[in-house]
């Protein structure tokens, strides 16, 4: 009986001994369960010297660290000014100057627009800023605020049109509760906008380009 009681003493040491061994250090015990830097391990009774099998059934006290996802600008496209300021050239050549001096302004606009002007899509939101330096564009002129919008807070967003996209539309409730509808020219690569969009915003209903 004595003897039988030193060999089960001899037995728990070395177990403890090759659990450490394995998890670096055994700091407590109790009802078959441990914790061994911080991870939670489950242990089996044993019987006639047999190595119970340890099972991790947690981790404790340990930090997942949040991998963040690269910052993605999308190159200008010059395509929408370039076919305004042409339409108004044709109609300043067939003297429909009314029609051409509205048009002509506008793909003037855009032109310096499309020079200045980026969509930013960081980790979290999507930011309009503006030069080569990407400096802050300033509050918003129509709704107030930074133009700045978490891609959380989107509820929807459309490209159009997709196989010469003119107008991106999202719309977001970061800026009031009931949401805000923002509309923007695409001066941008289509294509790339919309990748970017589907990958940060989520996937459009209606609008894909092809």
């Amino acid at each position: 009986m004595e003897s039988a009681l030193l060999s089960a003493s001899t037995i728990l040491p070395l177990q403890n001994k090759v659990v450490c061994g394995v998890l670096r250090k055994w700091q407590s015990s109790f009802y078959g369960k441990g914790v061994c830097n911080g991870v939670l391990v489950k242990r089996s009774i044993s019987y006639a010297g047999r190595r119970s099998p340890l099972t991790v059934s947690s981790v404790l006290g340990r930090k997942v660290k949040k991998v963040k996802k690269e910052t993605i600008v999308p190159d200008p496209d010059y395509r929408i000014p370039v076919v305004l300021l042409g339409a108004a050239g044709t109609l300043i050549y067939t003297d429909n100057l009314l029609a051409a001096a509205p048009i002509g302004l506008l793909g003037l606009l855009l032109l310096f627009q499309t020079t200045r002007v980026r969509f930013v899509f960081d980790d979290e939101a999507l930011e309009v800023k503006v030069g080569e330096q990407l400096e802050e564009s300033g509050e918003n002129v129509f709704v107030g605020g930074k133009n700045r919008w978490k891609y959380s807070t989107f509820v929807n967003w459309e490209l159009w049109w997709p196989n010469f996209p003119v107008l991106v539309y999202f719309k977001e409730t970061q800026t009031k509760p009931e949401g805000q509808v923002h509309f923007f020219p695409v001066i941008f690569n289509g294509k790339q906008l919309y990748d970017v969009m589907v990958e940060r915003c989520g996937s459009s209903k209606t609008s894909s380009p092809k």
